[in-house]
C-alpha cells in the first residue's frame, strides 16, 4: 500500500493493491456497508470472466473498486463528491461546472490508484 498526503492529516488508509482481497480490507476499514455490495461484484466479474473467457469483468471490478478506495480514503475528497452528485440528480441548476469537478475528483482518484 502506498499512502498520499491529504493536507495535515493524510487519508484515512494506505492506497491497498490493486487485488480483490486488498481492495475488500480496504472497503472493510473505510465504508463496511458497502462490502456486500463489493462481494456482489466480484462474483458478477468472476462468473462473467469465466462465461466470456475474458479478463475484461475483472480489470473493470479493479477499476471501479479502486477508484471508490481512492476517493472514500479522503472524507473531504468522498463528500463533495457526494455533494456534487446530489447537486447533478437534483436538476435543480445548470449540472456543467459540477460534471467537471465529479470529472477531475475521479480522475485524480484514478491517477492515484494507478489507474
Amino acid at each position: 500500500m502506498s499512502a498520499q498526503p491529504d493536507g495535515p492529516f493524510g487519508p484515512l488508509i494506505p492506497m491497498p493493491e490493486l487485488t480483490p482481497d486488498a481492495l475488500r480490507a480496504a472497503v472493510a476499514r473505510i465504508a463496511p456497508s458497502r462490502v456486500p455490495a463489493l462481494t456482489q461484484h466480484l462474483f458478477e466479474a468472476t462468473t462473467n470472466a469465466q462465461q466470456t473467457q475474458s479478463l475484461a469483468p475483472l480489470r473493470a471490478f479493479i477499476h471501479s473498486w479502486a477508484v471508490f478506495v481512492a476517493i472514500e480514503r479522503h472524507p473531504q475528497r468522498a463528500a463533495r463528491l457526494r455533494e456534487l452528485e446530489q447537486l447533478v440528480d437534483a436538476g435543480t441548476q445548470d449540472p456543467t461546472e459540477a460534471i467537471t469537478e465529479i470529472r477531475r475528483i475521479r480522475e485524480a482518484a484514478e491517477a492515484e490508484a494507478g489507474l
